[in-house]
């Protein structure tokens, strides 16, 4: 078993202060058993400010305040954040504490519903997974969720559970898609999903940039057999659970996703 916090948080402008935060939660996670701790997409400062001017290396003051925090409490931090990459940033998740310090990229960047990341954004290339006592994380961030090859090639590589760390576009239908890609890309991958999405700014009263994906909470966790293992609502809070390896194991062997899978399939004539 892994104990997993998701901390469903609303991110600010100021990194400081949002370190702050990490800090905070991640205390309130330690506290109640958690070995992995997660933060939403865009922890470092929220959508809808330049990106270029709050983004730093993962060995920037910021990336180094959360392997502190990281370190202080004997977990690993998983947090969004922006990392130079010439006139554009990389998204990129950090990753750190309990031997590790590295990032994801985004692959799969947000130019959907009139929103283009790609203007500011650059793309990742490389899928990448942790282990945390003998547990196998992959990472997967927002958009990716709808992407289903990332989270098959993630098993392969021997992933147990996908933590997606998330700032979800609202909109009509976005609450009832964004539920079912977890579960989704649980079943079809027999992995755990961990999606942890910035808690909906309109809960806390917070004003946001109107076009900006800013999130909309509803934290999920899905087993891998696509069952909703555990749930938030659209405010601030903290979700632990407990994951199991052998749920994956088990779900592979029955639904044979990843043993019958063809990813070379012959054109049609």
């Amino acid at each position: 078993m892994l104990r997993v916090g998701l901390c469903q948080v609303t991110s600010g402008v100021d990194p400081s202060e949002n370190l702050r935060m990490v800090r905070e939660w991640t205390a309130s996670a330690a506290a109640r058993g958690a070995r992995v701790v997660v933060f939403p997409e865009a922890m470092l400062a929220r959508f809808g400010v330049r990106l270029t001017s709050v983004a730093e290396p993962l060995d920037g003051p910021w990336a180094r305040g959360v392997r502190e925090i990281a370190d202080e409490f004997g977990v690993l931090v998983v947090a969004g954040m922006f990392t130079p990459d010439g006139e554009r940033v990389r998204n990129t998740l950090l990753i750190t504490g309990c031997g590790h310090h590295l990032g994801y990229d985004k692959i799969h960047l947000y130019d959907a519903f009139g929103f283009r990341e790609s203007d500011t954004v650059a793309p990742g290339d490389e899928p990448v997974t942790v282990t945390v006592d003998d547990v196998t994380l992959g990472f997967a961030t927002c958009y990716d969720v709808r992407f289903p090859e990332l989270f098959r090639t993630l098993a392969e590589a021997g992933a147990d559970a996908v933590v997606v760390p998330a700032s979800w576009g609202a909109g009509e239908g976005k609450r009832e898609q964004w539920e079912l890609l977890v579960r989704a890309r649980a079943l079809d991958s027999g992995s755990w999903v961990l999606a942890c999405d910035q808690a909906d700014p309109a809960a806390t009263g917070v004003g946001v940039h109107p076009k900006a994906p800013t999130g909309i909470g509803f934290s999920t966790v899905a087993d891998p057999f696509g069952r909703v293992h555990g749930q938030l609502d659209a405010a601030p809070e903290l979700l632990v659970v407990d994951i199991d390896p052998a749920r994956a194991e088990a779900s592979r062997a029955a639904t044979a996703v990843l043993a019958n899978r063809r990813p070379k399939l012959v054109e049609p004539r």
